[in-house]
């Protein structure tokens, strides 16, 4: 048979009950049902006191607490989040911080749990973590001394058109230039959506892109027409290398975001998927909190560049230790009696050589190395 399961209030009354009889005392109480004799007469004082009601469990939880968050703020919080369901506690304190100064405001483990109380939490899955690389970001000291391009990869819009993002933003400030959906990756559109933004930002020191079309090429230096006009304008191409998106780690970190805000649900067409682009690029520049820059939103860091864009760059120009030699339509230059293919790309172009050592000589198109000559061997080493 089952065994009897015994309350501790029975366990108490039934206490009282061998009190009331006069055959026991308090010590052969506490030694009958296993308590000290500090707690009988405690159960005693409540019974006499507030009669069975008294042996009744009070609650221990405490009547105030001075440390708890006022109701308004919580109500701050959780409206803050439901305007902006992909932000996290610490982009939401920030924010209420710019709006109500004047409220002193909770720490952001504090907001994490009034929003997972609130159930306005969403789990995320765990993603595996790889060991950090160090990145060689230490050039990006300023606004425009690197900016970033990227395709953020195609998806397809609710009519069936495929849409390419074109991105570039300025690795410093985080400012995002351009966020531009195209049909595809091709040279035209990409340097039509460039000079639009040199037009309005000027232009860069240098430009962090992958190894993809239309940013490089296979020819001699990696160079393809986007990163020639590039080189013209003054602007070094730095390309990362292959399979390592994490060196242009803060480009990739704001395609997250981006994917987050802009691109679910998808839209119906091109058209209104570009009003969302636009949109979430003046939510990301303006509004957006970025913890890399203390909370603050990249427009409190960015300012156009002092060089302005040039419609029509000149050639480029050597230094008297340079041997200059002109391209041929079919992308060869002679030196010293021998042929060397360079690239159909430069045809009409003049680059320069110069002795580095021994039969050895630099191929630089301006400032850009394409490669080195080697007279021993007849080859240009890219």
């Amino acid at each position: 048979m089952p065994w009897t399961e015994i309350k501790p209030m029975d366990q108490k009354i039934q206490l009282m009950r061998d009190w009331k009889t006069g055959y026991f005392s308090k010590t052969d109480l506490s030694l009958k049902y296993g308590i000290s004799r500090k707690t009988v007469y405690k159960w005693f004082h409540r019974y006499a006191q507030y009669g069975i009601d008294g042996l009744k469990e009070c609650l221990r939880a405490p009547r105030h607490c001075p440390h708890r968050t006022p109701e308004p703020v919580v109500n701050l919080v959780v409206q803050e989040k439901l305007k902006n369901r992909k932000r996290g506690p610490k982009k939401i304190r920030a924010q209420l911080q710019r709006q109500y100064s004047h409220i002193p405001w909770p720490a952001s483990s504090t907001i994490a749990y009034w929003l997972k109380k609130q159930g306005l939490v969403e789990k995320r899955k765990r993603r595996q973590r790889v060991p950090p690389y160090s990145q060689p970001f230490a050039d990006c000291n300023s606004p425009n001394a690197v900016w970033s391009v990227d395709y953020k990869g195609q998806f397809f819009t609710k009519d069936g058109c495929v849409c390419y993002p074109l991105t570039i933003s300025d690795n410093y400030s985080r400012y995002l230039l351009r966020c531009h959906g195209i049909a595809g990756p091709r040279y035209e559109p990409t340097r039509d959506i460039m000079i639009s933004a040199f037009r309005e930002y000027g232009l860069p020191e240098a430009i962090r892109c992958d190894n993809g079309t239309p940013f490089a090429g296979r020819c001699a230096g990696g160079l393809s027409r986007l990163s020639i006009w590039w080189i013209q304008l003054g602007i070094l191409p730095e390309r990362i290398d292959k399979g390592c998106p994490e060196q242009n780690g803060r480009h990739e970190r704001m395609h997250r975001t981006l994917k987050a805000e802009a691109l679910a649900p998808v839209a119906d067409h091109l058209k209104e998927q570009q009003e969302r682009f636009e949109i979430s690029r003046l939510d990301y520049n303006n509004d957006r909190p970025h913890e890399a820059l203390n909370q603050q939103p990249p427009a409190s860091f960015y300012h156009k560049s002092s060089r302005p864009y040039v419609e029509h760059p000149v050639l480029p120009a050597y230094d008297y230790d340079y041997a200059v030699r002109h391209v041929r339509n079919g992308g060869e230059i002679k030196f010293k009696g021998h042929l060397f293919f360079l690239t159909e790309l430069l045809a009409g172009q003049p680059v320069g050589l110069k002795a580095i050592a021994d039969d050895l000589w630099s191929i630089d198109y301006s400032f850009y190395q394409i490669g080195t000559l080697d007279l021993r061997k007849n080859k240009i080493i890219r």
